[in-house]
């Protein structure tokens, strides 16, 4: 079998070799141009949900940065259906996807000290996207869990049809993957050779990596959870830099009074983001009093920031006043009607009031931005209260699946409305035997309540191939996350070898309060 698995690999390899577009160089393309653009293409809004949504406060400086990056991608060596996004997040981070989606952080652009070093940072991004950096992550992935080889022979062909990469959580993988160093040096590289075609001033890539380099020493721990984590600075990549710049025609773009220019609305309200940053961290600390404080004096400071009016309400529902929260969040979605967090947290306020129609209508369109167990789980809460259990169960188990607060309270919802129908799905069984040869049933109760009244058939064929079988009940109750044992009566047992079909199903249970 392992000969086989080698060979297979071995054919995937020639198969899935291809030329590189950036370098030139033949490599491995186990992951198709295809598959590339789709996963950017059903990532790339999700991400940016997940990480504070679109920067909508000034648009002049997203459709800035977007002309900077389309500048440079017209002189790529790859054509890709390139986006550029600003994210309305104060870490200082910028990330590509698969297909040429970019996005760079609000955090970030203030950071920074021309247009040139902007193009040096997207440029960065657009040859991680072009030259498939993400995507051979994926592929060390794949091959690492031996998932090339069953892809290969369930899909049969190059661009694996079959293979499951969709949810945010791949996108996310891949968006805070660590490169490697190669790939780092290789979009520093290529990055600077875009930004001389643009008609940059490629040294202000070695500067913005000096800088780079001196906040990494500096431990800067903002850095460190955004650009650095990704994209780790060192000096062999400012000296790789300069080596570089030695090779390139000199002069170019630097664009510092423009870029200053353009920025000048950030950095006037970076004492409002700074309060908002604080809010966060204050609310996460239980300490919404100040949580409050804080918000309103980042909307006196920056009015037309939505993410504001969103902390304002966060903090209003901390304190249980629901309907002062419900006209933040209008105050938020007036200014920013395309991000989940505000349709979810209004929608949670009008659950907590009984106002379901406006919940349900909230809640659904917060799903629609971005899925999520909070607000799955309320939205199973109110189909069940609607008396639409089929409805309730199908929200119930899409939120099981986070390991969160919502996703284990959705599945001790979804474990009380089906675990009377489908018994086996929460309960599992194995067997041993005791001293005496008896067999021995291990019940294991998986999920997060106590179960009871429980119905068990047990058999086996015996070494005469006579049918050995029983029924048993247990009563109860069985913890949550346990393991019953109980006596069979079957046996005495010799030989486990001498067992055939031994099986078990669990006809009956139910939750026990």
């Amino acid at each position: 079998m392992a000969r086989h698995l080698v060979w297979i690999l071995l054919l995937l390899m020639l198969a899935g070799c291809a030329v590189n577009p950036v370098t030139g160089r033949n490599e491995l393309a186990l992951i198709g141009e295809g598959t590339e653009l789709q996963i950017g293409a059903e990532q790339y809004a999700p991400l940016r949900q997940m990480q504070g949504g679109d920067y909508s406060t000034q648009p002049q400086i997203t459709a800035y940065v977007q002309d900077v990056g389309r500048r440079l991608a017209a002189v790529s060596d790859r054509p890709l259906p390139y986006e550029f996004q600003v994210i309305n997040d104060s870490t200082p981070n910028a990330w590509a996807l698969p297909g040429g989606k970019i996005a760079i952080n609000r955090g970030l652009l203030t950071e920074m000290q021309s247009e040139a070093e902007l193009a040096a940072v997207l440029g960065h991004e657009i040859v991680h996207a072009a030259a498939r950096h993400s995507a051979q992550g994926m592929q060390r992935g794949m091959l690492l869990q031996g998932a090339v080889v069953a892809a290969a022979m369930a899909a049969g062909n190059s661009e694996y049809a079959g293979l499951a990469m969709g949810g945010a959580s791949l996108a996310a993988g891949l968006v805070n993957q660590k490169y490697s160093r190669e790939a780092e040096i290789e979009s520093d590289y290529y990055g600077m050779l875009y930004m001389s075609r643009a008609g940059y001033d490629p040294s202000a890539a070695v500067d913005l990596q000096q800088t780079f380099v001196r906040l990494s020493e500096g431990r800067q721990s903002n850095w460190l959870e955004g650009l650095f984590a990704s994209h780790p600075p060192s000096q062999e990549r400012v000296d790789a830099n300069r080596t570089t710049l030695v090779g390139l025609p000199g002069g170019g773009e630097r664009g510092v009074e423009k870029y200053r220019r353009m920025m000048a609305p950030l950095l006037a309200a970076q004492e409002s983001y700074d309060a908002y940053d604080d809010g966060r961290k204050a609310l996460a600390d239980n300490q919404a009093d100040r949580a409050l404080t804080l918000a309103d004096q980042a909307i006196a400071g920056e009015p037309k920031e939505a993410l504001f009016y969103g902390l304002r309400g966060d903090a209003l529902r901390k304190k249980g006043r629901e309907r002062e929260a419900i006209a933040a969040f209008d105050q938020a979605l007036q200014r920013q009607p395309e991000y989940f967090h505000y349709y979810l947290q209004r929608g949670l306020a009008y659950q907590a009031l009984g106002e379901t129609r406006s919940a349900n209508a909230d809640l659904e369109r917060s799903v629609a931005l971005l899925p999520t167990a909070p607000a799955m789980n309320s939205l199973g809460q109110l189909a069940l209260n609607s008396g639409n259990k089929a409805k309730a169960t199908e929200y119930f188990s899409s939120a099981a699946s986070s390991d969160s607060p919502a996703g284990r309270q959705a599945l001790a919802s979804l474990v009380r409305l089906d675990l009377s129908t489908n018994p086996g799905k929460y309960l599992k069984v194995d067997f041993a035997l005791d001293r005496q040869g008896q067999l021995i049933a291990r019940l294991v109760n998986q999920t997060p309540v106590s179960t009871g009244d429980i119905t068990l058939d047990v058999g086996y064929d015996d070494q005469a191939g006579k049918r050995q079988q029983t029924r048993l009940r247990i009563t109860g109750p069985v913890a949550a996350g346990t393991t019953y044992q109980a006596a069979t009566g079957l046996g005495p047992i010799s030989d486990p070898a001498l067992i055939k079909n031994l099986g078990s199903r669990i006809r009956g249970a139910r939750v026990v309060d």
